[in-house]
């Protein structure tokens, strides 16, 4: 055991990390990201690939300008998705371990080297890092950060606490051993939810991931709340189809955000037959969700945006999710007969 141990420790601590940058029509966003990796605080080597998904507003010349002070490759593909870029730019990349990052995030000066020492005191073949708002990202953004990280909205499955059973790491932060890649093959052509039906591959061929608390990313995510809404409700309308395909891994907790709006319709159905019972339900949980996050985030503004966020978060979630289930019952049915 001791031998496998330290045979392990020498494998991870030469460790060679390919940084895998999908990019789609976002060339300022991608500045961003590439400067906060020239300032990365390790000695260890690394390379950045960035694919282009088939963007018509280039970031080839912006990329260009790193040349100098990153090891970094441009790779410009035909538009197919997040999922199959990032596949592209493993298959292409000279590391033993690829480390996923979206575009809109800002890496950390401390990055690489929290995610080397996690690898090396507990290796897994994946990870994932939760994302925290950045004190320049604007209100709006950081109230969308709060109702996607929250114990009160989410119960902390992105990053927040490790309580949560087996980590099931995003692709905005996700890191992937190339032995776990060539198995798996990678991400799916999934539009959303490609990185959760990745996750479960891994699991199925015994790979273990682990949440690294300290591998944050500052992440953008959407600048206003109808593509915020948009983004949730892509991310609804995957979880039937991912419940079909991995059926032992459906929870009834995947209901919540629908039960959730269901439940405010009625509410406000019941004022007008005098009760206010329901609705005044929801006004408390609404009145602590603002006081937590004024708690977080030092800001009223932000703290009431986190309300709105958390309705828009809601209701994207879960108008997609039912018009996804319906689609597949009905597509079902029809085959039935």
């Amino acid at each position: 055991m001791i031998t496998v141990n330290n045979c392990m420790l020498r494998e991870v601590t030469s460790i060679y990390f390919s940084i895998i940058i999908p990019v789609y029509n976002r060339p300022s966003e991608i500045d961003e990201l590439l400067d906060s990796l020239t300032q990365q605080d390790t000695l260890d080597t690394f390379e950045v690939i960035v694919v282009e998904d088939g963007s018509t507003n280039s970031s080839e010349t912006l990329v260009k300008k790193y040349d100098t002070t990153l090891n970094i490759k441009y790779f410009y593909k035909e538009n197919s998705g997040a999922g199959l870029s990032r596949n592209y730019g493993m298959e292409r990349a000279s590391g033993d371990y690829f480390i996923i990052l979206d575009s809109d995030v800002i890496v950390p000066s401390h990055y690489l080297s929290a995610v080397k020492k996690a690898l090396i005191d507990d290796y897994t073949d994946a990870y994932g890092g939760p994302d925290a708002a950045h004190k320049s990202f604007t209100a709006l953004q950081k109230a969308i950060n709060y109702s996607m990280t929250a114990v009160l909205t989410t119960g902390g499955i992105r990053g927040k606490k490790k309580s949560v059973g087996k980590f099931q790491p995003r692709s905005f932060n996700l890191g992937l051993s190339k032995k776990a890649f060539e198995l798996t093959k990678g991400f799916s052509s999934l539009k959303a939810g490609e990185d959760i039906d990745l996750t479960f591959r891994l699991w199925k061929n015994d790979f273990r991931t682990q949440l690294v608390s300290n591998a944050y990313v500052y992440h953008k995510r959407r600048s206003t709340l109808k593509q915020f809404y948009k983004q949730t409700f892509s991310f609804g309308t995957a979880r039937p189809i991912l419940n079909k395909k991995y059926p032992e891994t459906a929870k009834i907790t995947y209901w919540f955000p629908s039960l959730f709006i269901i439940g405010i319709d009625i509410s406000i159905l019941l004022l007008f037959f005098g009760h206010n019972f329901l609705f005044a339900a929801y006004g408390v949980y609404f009145l602590i969700l603002f006081v937590d996050s004024l708690l977080q985030n030092k800001n009223s503004k932000v703290a009431f945006l986190s309300v709105i966020t958390t309705l828009t978060q809601f209701y994207g979630y879960g108008t997609g999710f039912i018009i996804s289930l319906f689609k597949r019952l009905k597509n079902t049915s029809k085959k039935e007969f």
